[in-house]
């Protein structure tokens, strides 16, 4: 629209300008000039109207897009709040029944909740007492755990000391195995000829009749009694660690002696120390290792009165013991 205006204008000003003297035409030539130059000033800001109404056009496009999103997101926006609003009203409604069923319970069940406060009540001290009790089986435990760690520990010391005496036993057994036999060897001729060979409690019995190392009513030892006395101190030699007790035993008729030996005890008693003295002849046996005991008639083998039963009761035993020594300190030890 103002491109015509302006081209009119220059037509009206190009007819007046041949009618009009110089002047006029100079005057009409510089308005002319000013209205070109307007012109193209206008020319110019049409131009950047032109590109600034491009730019609206695009930013309108832009905007139409963002209200069309906008309109597109309201819309689903006003769904899910109606959504969410028909929600809450449900849950406001379910809440208020609950709360309703709530205070209902509370006003009808008053009494029952007083009996569950008070069973609770009751409960709790029940596991009080549990506990306390729970507590106190636990330091009985602990100290059964203790006692039975004692214990534990004294078995395994006592099972010690047992395989030791086991050992010591198993060993004295050997030993006295070993002095039974080179005990048979040495008596051999005399055994079942008035001398026998036993073991009882762990001790070896070496029993002489009367006959064989005395006359009737003496104490001094015959040719056939020292030597088997002396096989004997041979074999006690090589063994230094037994025990010897000899014991004189006579029957029960009394004895009617003069002097220092007067009745069976005192031959008992001479007996045993005549045999002991020819044991220690041999230098090798050790005399504190011998004991000599008299005990007259009244340990006897056969208790009857005839002949046979007094002979076999005058008779002098020869016990001989291991060393128990080692053996008895384990046990002191305990």
């Amino acid at each position: 629209m103002r491109t015509k205006i302006l081209l009119i204008s220059v037509l009206l000003l190009a007819i007046l300008a041949s009618c009009v003297p110089a002047r006029q035409y100079q005057d009409e030539k510089e308005r002319r000039q000013n209205a070109e130059s307007e012109a193209a000033k206008m020319r110019a800001e049409l131009d950047q109207t032109k590109t600034s109404n491009l730019e609206l056009e695009e930013k309108i496009k832009l905007l139409k897009k963002q209200v069309e999103v906008l309109e597109k997101d309201t819309t689903m926006t006003g769904i899910s709040l109606r959504k969410m609003n028909s929600q809450y009203d449900k849950l406001n409604v379910l809440y208020e029944q609950l709360n309703k069923k709530y205070d209902d319970l509370l006003r009808l069940n008053a009494s029952e909740t007083q009996k569950i406060s008070s069973e609770l009540q009751l409960t709790q001290d029940q596991l009080s007492r549990k506990e306390a009790e729970l507590k106190a089986l636990e330091n009985e435990l602990n100290l059964r755990r203790q006692n039975l760690d004692k214990m534990q520990a004294d078995i395994a010391l006592k099972e010690k000391k047992i395989s030791e005496l086991e050992g010591i036993i198993a060993k004295k057994e050997s030993i006295m195995k070993a002095l039974r036999d080179n005990l048979s060897v040495a008596l051999k001729g005399f055994e079942n000829n008035g001398l026998s060979i036993i073991e009882k409690d762990g001790k070896i019995y070496v029993s002489m009749d009367e006959t064989l190392l005395f006359a009737s009513g003496s104490w001094s030892v015959n040719a056939k009694g020292k030597q088997a006395l002396n096989n004997l101190s041979d074999v006690l030699a090589s063994n230094p660690d037994i025990f010897v007790m000899v014991e004189g035993h006579t029957d029960n008729v009394p004895y009617r002696g003069s002097g220092q030996v007067k009745d069976n005890w005192d031959l008992s008693v001479m007996r045993a120390t005549s045999v002991v003295k020819i044991i220690l002849s041999n230098s090798s046996v050790n005399p504190n290792r011998i004991t000599a005991a008299g005990r007259g008639e009244y340990v006897p083998i056969e208790s009857g009165n005839n002949s046979e039963a007094r002979q076999k009761n005058r008779r002098t035993e020869i016990i001989l013991t291991p060393n128990m020594d080692e053996f008895m300190k384990i046990l002191n030890n305990q």
